[in-house]
């Protein structure tokens, strides 16, 4: 075991006498680094462990003979092995470590593709470039990521560590996304060819007036997620701004006009990226804040941005399955919060926006997944609080005299690297059941509307809006026009007429369902 690098007691990482720390939660514990780790900690137990590693009260409990060396690089090298890539807590670790310690663990195990794999990922995450020689060109390249294991990016080899650098983002942003199987059966579910079968059996007129529904259905619930019951302009214009969203490539230039569109008066709002802090939560009843979450700072928002923006870019040139790639784009703006209001908004957009420019959202249609968002409501703030509550430990802040929050420490690697799994799950459930559900029962309604809207018009002259009440009426009252709406809005009709209305109506919605 080379001497230059540091130990680690036993007795440091010890949980009870059948347990050890191992791989980050060992490094994390003797090291004091305090970023939340996104997987279950890992440790090592002192005796065998059936099917080699298994659950234990929170904890992944592996085999005896998965112990690692006793010095900080056999605990990386587990990590790295063993554990999911989590950025923050690697990069915190690697800075504590010290790039003499890093330098040694890299010359002592030279010929580890783990060794190189950590080089790598030192000079990545902390742009700080180590003395050290380039790796011999003889050397094979390996990948960064297992692509068996995680959603990759495009091959690009770094020459310096024979590395291939597959992740889905850069030094500014860089989510991760693990192939699970819950998203396996997702993807092969084939959902947007699913749509076009549907829109095959549908008559152009139906799937146009579908359309024209689900596009005002998204818009009011996009809405009402945030508790907001706007004026009907209001409603309309977001959905102008959904029903554009595909037409030009994602850029900065397009999410600033995006939310420009969204909030036309700036007298109170300001335009373009916030320039200062913002928090979501409450106050207490002497006005201090309370946050549940804190955006990024003021400061840091460009660069975040700029690099959602070219992680879109490397995902789309990856081919990233479009609901993965619009469930990491869309909550990574949302994580960052760069405008003063409408952040919720203009991520539920971005999914629109990048469903559509990725083909998934056949042309005209507009997924109403804020509509499903809405009735999953507690789902989707649970999703949110699960990603953001454990980062808030990372945030030191204090209140201004303005109400507001001031971050005291450097954050910005608190919203640069992420796990997206459990996002991206919770967007193709959504979608899911957008297309399995929401959108069939409506084209199932209009049809049959349709039919009955034809045969009531052939029956009798009547105006069209007039005619859409009537059959709502019907349908909402057991296929019956009630007592009351017959002797108010309809009493021009004759029982014989009402009869053969309501047998119309019945017939065209019962038709249907046979």
């Amino acid at each position: 075991m080379p001497g230059k690098i540091p130990t680690i007691p036993e007795a440091g990482i010890t949980i009870d006498s059948h347990r050890s720390w191992v791989g980050y939660a060992a490094l994390q514990h003797v090291l004091k680094c305090e970023a939340p780790l996104k997987g279950p900690p890992c440790a090592v137990s002192a005796g065998h462990v059936r099917g080699s590693v298994r659950f234990d009260k929170g904890i992944r409990l592996y085999d005896q003979r998965y112990r690692p060396d006793s010095d900080v690089a056999g605990h990386l090298f587990f990590a790295l092995k063993h554990e999911t890539l989590d950025l923050l807590v690697l990069k915190e670790i690697l800075v504590s470590l010290g790039s003499e310690t890093v330098t040694e663990i890299i010359k002592s195990y030279q010929q580890k593709q783990l060794a190189r794999k950590l080089w790598f990922l030192y000079e990545w995450l902390t742009e700080e470039k180590l003395p050290l020689d380039d790796a011999e060109s003889r050397i094979r390249y390996v990948p960064l990521l297992d692509s068996r294991q995680y959603f990759t990016g495009p091959n690009r080899p770094s020459v310096r560590h024979r590395i291939i650098d597959n992740l889905l983002g850069n030094r500014s942003f860089c989510p991760v996304i693990r192939k699970t199987e819950v998203l396996h059966k997702f993807i092969a579910l084939d959902i947007s060819n699913k749509v076009i079968e549907v829109m095959g059996k549908t008559s152009r007129d139906v799937w146009r007036q579908a359309a024209s529904f689900l596009l005002l259905a998204d818009s009011r619930a996009s809405f009402a997620i945030e508790g907001e019951r706007p004026p009907r302009y209001r409603i309309e214009r977001w959905a102008q701004v959904i029903q554009k969203s595909g037409n030009r490539p994602l850029s900065m230039t397009e999410i600033l006009n995006m939310h420009e569109a969204l909030i036309q008066d700036n007298r109170f709002v300001t335009k373009g990226f916030r320039t200062e802090s913002v928090f979501l939560g409450e106050r207490d009843r002497l006005g201090e804040p309370q946050p549940e979450f804190i955006g990024a700072r003021p400061q840091d928002i460009e660069t975040l941005m700029h690099g959602l923006i070219d992680s879109h870019h490397i995902m789309t040139e990856a081919s990233i399955d479009p609901v993965i790639h619009a469930a990491t784009i869309a909550f990574g703006l949302v994580f960052i919060h760069p405008f003063e209001d409408g952040n919720g908004r203009m991520h539920r957009a971005l999914i629109h926006q990048i469903l559509t420019e990725r083909s998934f959202a056949p042309p005209g249609i507009v997924f109403p997944v804020s509509a499903i968002m809405l009735e999953r409501i507690e789902e989707y703030q649970r999703v949110l609080r699960d990603f953001t509550l454990p980062l808030m430990h990372g945030i030191q802040w204090r209140p201004t005299e303005k109400g507001n929050v001031e971050v005291l420490n450097d954050t910005a690697d608190t919203y640069r690297y992420g796990d997206y799994t459990a996002i991206a799950e919770f967007l193709y459930r959504s979608v899911e059941q957008t297309t399995s559900e929401l959108l069939p029962q409506e084209v199932h309604y209009l049809t049959c509307y349709d039919k009955a809207q034809k045969a009531i018009g052939n029956r009798i002259d009547m105006p069209a809006n007039q005619i859409r009440d009537l059959i709502m009426f019907i349908t909402q009252n057991d296929m019956k026009l009630s007592l009351h709406r017959r002797q108010k809005e309809f009493s021009a009709l004759s029982n014989e007429e009402v009869k053969a209305i309501e047998s119309d109506v019945s017939r065209a919605f019962t038709m249907q369902d046979e």
